[in-house]
């Protein structure tokens, strides 16, 4: 059974975090309220930006104290998302997100220091995930020894994170988390990835600390959105020897038959918005994919031929995940069933399972409810998906 009997997180990357107060004050005006709504199965997965880290790591002190406030509130943390560097909540995100990436010594530093913090959170006898960034991103510049120099910093990290459990008895492990457009983007490039870094580990005697400390963040919302079988995506993961160390429970926006569903296609185009980057795709009847850098008006209601010739579209647009559908618009509710099914049936671990709908602020429409409401609804859904898996394990 790899469903994780943790408290089920919801990561925090959904509020402001450009300081330790500004993170905490987002604890007490979201985290806790939902907290004291869902019940004590829920831990706070923190997002926590190179600024905060500095703040935590640099004042003497300052960690065990914000670890005994985060008692305080009853919260709990085993899962930090070291994605976002910088300002997650700025004007415009876009590309920048990917940035610095894993051939840049300061991602290898950040990711570090979060190992560091989390050591510092853990509850005892639990074990920590941080998911990153895959890679980089495939329209930004990048040097002809990029991965070369990437996979050095990645085995350097796991040599760091195995000295850091030699020295503290926690365990932290990395998650890759493979996104549209990214360089690791597909699961065959992931384990085309994840053969050549086990192939350098190997010629350095490296191989078990990689294979230990080194995974992916398995985000459902971006597999769907590449159209791929999700049950068979994680299949192959387990059988390439790929830890999942992490699942994020996500949801994509879907558009079927764009050509006659104009009524669709009028309420996507209220989701193209100047924050964040929404990678979309279309899969035409002969298996093609089609691909667009973001999400925009011009390419909603003037799409080209081909695209309005494809039986659907899906957006790299996160969506409360107990949505089953957005009136004209879909949803892969039915690809995220299907991924946590999997994961229940074939993983014989347990990797921490986050809930990750950080679009709340620039969902369209006026109707839609507080966050603390709609983060609720959103961890009920999943905490009974979760408890009907867990059920029909047990009676097999």
């Amino acid at each position: 059974m790899g469903l994780s009997k943790l408290p089920l997180s919801y990561c925090t990357n959904v509020h402001p975090g450009q300081s330790l107060a500004e993170v905490e004050e987002g604890l007490d005006a979201f985290t806790v309220p939902v907290h004291e709504r869902f019940g004590e199965d829920l831990a706070a997965g923190l997002w926590l930006s190179a600024a905060v880290v500095d703040e935590l790591l640099t004042s003497p002190g300052q960690l065990e104290r914000f670890s005994e406030r985060l008692a305080k509130r009853q919260l709990v943390c085993h899962t930090l998302n070291a994605f976002p560097f910088g300002d997650f909540h700025g004007d415009r995100v876009k590309e920048q997100v990917y940035l610095p990436d894993w051939a840049d010594p300061m991602r290898l530093e950040y990711t570090d220091r979060c190992a560091e913090v989390l050591t510092g959170l853990l509850p005892a006898g639990c074990q920590g995930s941080i998911s990153t960034v895959p890679l980089g991103f495939k329209q930004l510049p990048q040097s002809a020894d990029f991965l070369d120099r990437a996979i050095a910093q990645l085995l350097e990290l796991a040599q760091r994170l195995e000295r850091r459990e030699e020295r503290t008895g926690r365990k932290v492990r990395l998650a890759i988390e493979p996104e549209p457009l990214c360089l690791l983007e597909t699961t065959p490039e992931t384990v085309s990835f994840f053969e050549s870094l086990f192939q350098v580990a190997g010629d350095r005697g490296l191989l078990e600390t990689a294979r230990e400390y080194l995974g992916v963040c398995y985000d459902v919302c971006h597999q769907a959105v590449e159209f791929e079988d999700v049950g068979d995506s994680i299949r192959s993961l387990a059988a390439a020897g790929v830890r999942i160390n992490k699942v994020h429970i996500t949801c994509a926006v879907e558009l079927v038959d764009p050509a006659s569903n104009l009524e669709g296609r009028e309420l996507l185009a209220g989701y193209a918005e100047p924050r964040y980057l929404h990678q979309v795709m279309a899969r035409s009847s002969d298996g093609t994919l089609l691909q667009a850098t973001d999400l925009g008006e011009a390419l909603v209601r003037q799409p080209p031929e081909t695209w309005l010739a494809a039986p659907s579209w899906r957006v790299h647009f996160h969506i409360p995940v107990d949505a089953e559908d957005l009136g004209p618009l879909g949803t892969t509710r039915a690809e995220l069933v299907l991924a946590l099914a999997t994961v229940a049936e074939d993983l014989t671990y347990e990797p921490h399972l986050e809930v990750e709908t950080y679009t709340w602020d620039v969902l369209p429409g006026s109707e839609r409810p507080d966050l603390v409401t709609g983060l609720t609804r959103e961890l009920s859904a999943t905490r009974e998906l979760l408890q009907g898996l867990r059920a029909s394990g047990d009676t097999e």
